[in-house]
Protein backbone atom coordinates (compact mmCIF):
# COMPACT_ATOMS: atom_id res chain seq x y z
CA UNK A 1 0.00 0.00 0.00
CA UNK A 2 1.43 3.41 -0.81
CA UNK A 3 1.20 5.84 2.41
CA UNK A 4 2.56 9.02 -0.04
CA UNK A 5 0.32 12.09 0.70
CA UNK A 6 -2.10 10.71 3.52
CA UNK A 7 -2.67 13.60 5.19
CA UNK A 8 -5.18 15.00 6.67
CA UNK A 9 -5.92 18.69 7.72
CA UNK A 10 -8.21 20.92 9.51
CA UNK A 11 -8.37 24.62 10.17
CA UNK A 12 -10.93 25.34 13.14
CA UNK A 13 -11.68 28.57 15.42
CA UNK A 14 -9.48 27.91 18.26
CA UNK A 15 -12.18 27.43 20.60
CA UNK A 16 -13.01 24.44 22.87
CA UNK A 17 -16.01 23.38 21.25
CA UNK A 18 -14.31 22.70 18.44
CA UNK A 19 -11.29 20.14 20.05
CA UNK A 20 -14.39 17.20 19.49
CA UNK A 21 -14.11 17.31 16.02
CA UNK A 22 -10.28 16.63 16.02
CA UNK A 23 -10.67 13.91 18.52
CA UNK A 24 -13.16 12.38 16.58
CA UNK A 25 -11.45 12.55 13.15
CA UNK A 26 -8.17 11.15 15.66
CA UNK A 27 -10.29 8.18 16.17
CA UNK A 28 -11.60 7.41 12.67
CA UNK A 29 -7.89 7.30 11.40
CA UNK A 30 -6.53 5.80 14.88
CA UNK A 31 -9.20 2.60 13.73
CA UNK A 32 -8.83 3.01 9.78
CA UNK A 33 -4.42 2.68 10.66
CA UNK A 34 -4.86 -0.08 13.17
CA UNK A 35 -4.29 1.25 16.49
CA UNK A 36 -5.63 -0.37 19.77
CA UNK A 37 -8.67 0.62 21.57
CA UNK A 38 -5.80 2.67 24.13
CA UNK A 39 -3.93 3.51 22.06
CA UNK A 40 -6.75 5.73 20.28
CA UNK A 41 -7.50 7.05 24.01
CA UNK A 42 -4.02 8.22 24.69
CA UNK A 43 -3.44 9.88 21.65
CA UNK A 44 -7.25 11.74 21.59
CA UNK A 45 -6.16 12.43 25.28
CA UNK A 46 -2.86 13.96 24.07
CA UNK A 47 -4.22 15.64 20.97
CA UNK A 48 -7.15 17.23 23.22
CA UNK A 49 -4.45 18.75 26.01
CA UNK A 50 -2.06 20.55 22.69
CA UNK A 51 -5.37 21.81 21.05
CA UNK A 52 -6.57 22.94 24.82
CA UNK A 53 -2.86 24.65 25.15
CA UNK A 54 -3.99 26.29 22.11
CA UNK A 55 -7.26 27.19 22.68
CA UNK A 56 -6.25 28.67 26.55
CA UNK A 57 -2.62 30.38 25.77
CA UNK A 58 -2.02 31.43 22.23
CA UNK A 59 -4.87 33.97 21.80
CA UNK A 60 -6.57 36.97 23.79
CA UNK A 61 -9.45 36.44 25.05
CA UNK A 62 -10.90 39.20 22.87
CA UNK A 63 -8.90 37.47 19.61
CA UNK A 64 -10.11 33.89 18.48
CA UNK A 65 -7.31 32.85 16.73
CA UNK A 66 -7.50 29.62 14.28
CA UNK A 67 -5.83 26.04 15.30
CA UNK A 68 -4.27 23.80 12.36
CA UNK A 69 -4.06 20.32 13.07
CA UNK A 70 -2.46 17.93 10.10
CA UNK A 71 -2.81 14.11 10.47
CA UNK A 72 0.03 12.50 8.82
CA UNK A 73 -0.34 8.93 8.37
CA UNK A 74 3.14 7.24 8.41
CA UNK A 75 4.51 3.77 7.51
CA UNK A 76 3.96 2.59 11.13
CA UNK A 77 2.34 4.92 12.76
CA UNK A 78 0.90 8.59 13.27
CA UNK A 79 2.26 12.10 13.12
CA UNK A 80 -0.04 14.49 14.64
CA UNK A 81 0.41 18.42 14.78
CA UNK A 82 -1.20 20.89 16.54
CA UNK A 83 -0.11 24.87 15.22
CA UNK A 84 -1.65 27.86 16.43
CA UNK A 85 -0.20 31.56 15.55
CA UNK A 86 -0.65 33.02 19.14
CA UNK A 87 1.85 33.83 21.99
CA UNK A 88 4.38 31.16 22.61
CA UNK A 89 6.22 29.75 25.70
CA UNK A 90 9.40 28.15 26.79
CA UNK A 91 9.23 24.68 25.99
CA UNK A 92 12.52 23.77 27.98
CA UNK A 93 11.50 25.03 30.93
CA UNK A 94 7.91 23.16 30.61
CA UNK A 95 9.92 20.26 30.44
CA UNK A 96 12.50 20.94 33.29
CA UNK A 97 8.85 21.65 35.21
CA UNK A 98 7.25 18.13 33.81
CA UNK A 99 10.24 15.95 34.28
CA UNK A 100 10.57 16.96 37.92
CA UNK A 101 6.74 15.98 38.92
CA UNK A 102 7.67 12.08 40.14
CA UNK A 103 9.22 13.82 43.50
CA UNK A 104 6.16 16.58 44.36
CA UNK A 105 2.74 15.48 46.12
CA UNK A 106 -0.55 16.57 43.98
CA UNK A 107 -1.11 19.79 46.38
CA UNK A 108 2.74 20.74 44.99
CA UNK A 109 2.13 20.41 41.59
CA UNK A 110 1.87 23.24 38.94
CA UNK A 111 -0.85 23.13 36.46
CA UNK A 112 0.93 24.50 33.73
CA UNK A 113 3.19 21.79 33.58
CA UNK A 114 0.93 18.87 33.73
CA UNK A 115 0.21 19.14 29.85
CA UNK A 116 3.42 18.62 28.54
CA UNK A 117 4.15 15.88 31.15
CA UNK A 118 0.63 13.95 29.63
CA UNK A 119 1.61 14.58 26.20
CA UNK A 120 4.95 13.11 26.70
CA UNK A 121 3.55 9.95 28.85
CA UNK A 122 1.29 8.76 26.17
CA UNK A 123 2.95 9.56 22.45
CA UNK A 124 5.97 7.89 21.41
CA UNK A 125 7.52 11.35 20.49
CA UNK A 126 6.58 14.88 21.59
CA UNK A 127 8.22 18.07 19.53
CA UNK A 128 7.33 21.94 19.91
CA UNK A 129 8.50 24.41 18.06
CA UNK A 130 8.07 28.16 18.62
CA UNK A 131 8.23 30.84 15.53
CA UNK A 132 5.57 32.90 15.39
CA UNK A 133 2.96 30.56 17.25
CA UNK A 134 3.56 27.30 18.64
CA UNK A 135 3.68 23.73 16.92
CA UNK A 136 3.15 20.78 18.39
CA UNK A 137 4.10 17.21 16.76
CA UNK A 138 2.55 13.92 18.58
CA UNK A 139 3.86 10.94 17.49
CA UNK A 140 2.65 7.38 18.05
CA UNK A 141 4.18 4.00 16.53
CA UNK A 142 1.80 0.79 15.82
CA UNK A 143 3.20 -1.49 17.90
CA UNK A 144 4.52 -5.07 16.11
CA UNK A 145 1.04 -7.07 17.10
CA UNK A 146 -0.79 -4.06 15.97
CA UNK A 147 0.96 -3.44 12.38
CA UNK A 148 -1.06 -4.68 9.50
CA UNK A 149 0.37 -7.25 7.24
Amino acid sequence: MNLDNRTISMTLPAEAEYIDLVRLTLYGLGTKIGFTYEDIEDMKVAVAEACNNAVVHAYEPSNVGTLEVRFERLDSGLKITVRDHGYSFNFEEKVRQASSLHDKSLEEVNVGGLGIYLMQALMDEVEVRNDGGTEVVLTKWLSKSEEMV
